[in-house]
C-alpha cells in the first residue's frame, strides 16, 4: 500500500511543478532589452487580457482590455520584474521568462497550479478608454 501510494504521487509530481519554477527567470536587464520599443500583449488562457508598452528608461503604459492607461514604471527584485504605476503604491512582480517568440510570465502571487501568461509582441496600438485615449 505504502509503495502504491508513493508511485501515484511519483506520477502526479510532474503534474503538480509550477512551470515558472522550470525556466530560468530573465534579469531585470535581460527583460527590458528585450521589451524596450515594444508593444506587448498579455494573454492569459488564450484570451488577450491587457497591452503594455515599454519605453525607454524602464517606463511602462499599461490598460487592460477597454480600460484607462495606467502609467509606471519597471525594477528588478531578485528574481522578480516588478511594475509600479503611479496610481497604486503596491508593486506588481513576477517571474518572467523566454518562451518560444514572447515570454511566459507568473505573477508571484499565483495560486500554484496557475497557468502562466503569454507575453507576446503585437503591432496593434495600446486603446484607451480613459482620459489619455490614445496614448
Amino acid at each position: 500500500m505504502r509503495s502504491a501510494l508513493i508511485g501515484l504521487l511519483a506520477l502526479a509530481a510532474p503534474a503538480l511543478a509550477l512551470p515558472a519554477l522550470a525556466q530560468t527567470p530573465m534579469t531585470v536587464e535581460e527583460f527590458d532589452a528585450f521589451v524596450t520599443g515594444k508593444t506587448m500583449d498579455y494573454i492569459a488562457r488564450g484570451t488577450q487580457y491587457g497591452r503594455e508598452v515599454y519605453l525607454p528608461g524602464r517606463r511602462v503604459r499599461w490598460a487592460f482590455t477597454a480600460e484607462e492607461c495606467r502609467s509606471g514604471s519597471y525594477y528588478g527584485d531578485g528574481p522578480h520584474i516588478c511594475f509600479l504605476y503611479d496610481d497604486d503604491p503596491e508593486p506588481k512582480c513576477w517571474l518572467v521568462w523566454a518562451e518560444g517568440d514572447g515570454l511566459g510570465a507568473s505573477y508571484i502571487t499565483d495560486d500554484p497550479g496557475t497557468e502562466p501568461r503569454q507575453v507576446l509582441e503585437t503591432d496593434q496600438p495600446l486603446a484607451c478608454e480613459g482620459p489619455d485615449v490614445g496614448v
